[in-house]
């Protein structure tokens, strides 16, 4: 229950400010008042959902302030991954990397946006996972709801041409063990989506809040 809601709400099935009708969850999931009352409880304590008194609930407008917090996170914690992988990277590693960015190309040139978006979160959990860096990731998939829905929110086929072309930047870094030009690309990236998440808070005022 509470993942199939997190999911709509993260894939903006709920649109940032939309209040979300219990009796349309209730009606489509097959359950009780009570399960979803829950659910949407604790996924307002994850700042997802805005409960409402005598209102209802909503799923909650993006808070800039904790986009720009969990966007300082991944940046101190991937720009460090970016540097150690481009010492310690396996060859296989280096092989699932490209790949991926294959098919992120495949992904673009079809303007799969939803395909694109999957590829681009494992571009980033390969780099960890290949490190065997499992309380590194942790920190950093906690810090992924609200930029995820950001993400989504800025979804074309310029941005994602703009994240293939900075992935393959890192890749080229890893690929020539330079781990300064490693960082530098990976803090280029992120810095990147966090421009453009300035941008579209300037320009869409009612999905975000200070």
């Amino acid at each position: 229950m509470e993942r199939c809601l997190r999911a709509a709400i993260v894939a903006l099935d709920f649109a940032p400010g939309e209040f979300i009708d219990k009796a349309a969850v209730c009606t489509a999931l097959g359950v009780s008042r009570f399960p979803v009352s829950e659910a949407l409880t604790r996924l307002a304590t994850e700042g997802l959902v805005e409960i409402l008194p005598q209102r209802g609930s909503r799923a909650a407008r993006i808070r800039l302030s904790e986009i720009q917090e969990s966007m300082l996170i991944r940046r101190a914690l991937e720009v460090m991954v970016a540097e150690t992988a481009a010492s310690r990277l396996p060859p296989t590693v280096l092989a699932m990397l490209r790949s991926n960015l294959e098919a992120q190309q495949e992904a673009v040139a079809r303007d799969d946006r939803t395909g694109f978006h999957a590829l681009d979160l494992r571009f980033h959990a390969i780099l960890v996972d290949g490190l065997d860096l499992p309380r590194v990731a942790a920190v950093i998939d906690a810090s992924r709801a609200n930029i995820d829905r950001v993400r989504r929110l800025l979804s074309s086929r310029r941005r994602h041409a703009d994240t293939l072309a900075e992935h393959w930047t890192i890749f080229r870094a890893l690929e020539g063990h330079d781990p300064a030009a490693a960082g530098q690309a990976m803090k280029a990236h992120l810095g990147a989506v966090m421009d453009e998440v300035d941008l579209l808070a300037a320009r869409s005022s009612d999905l975000f809040v200070i």
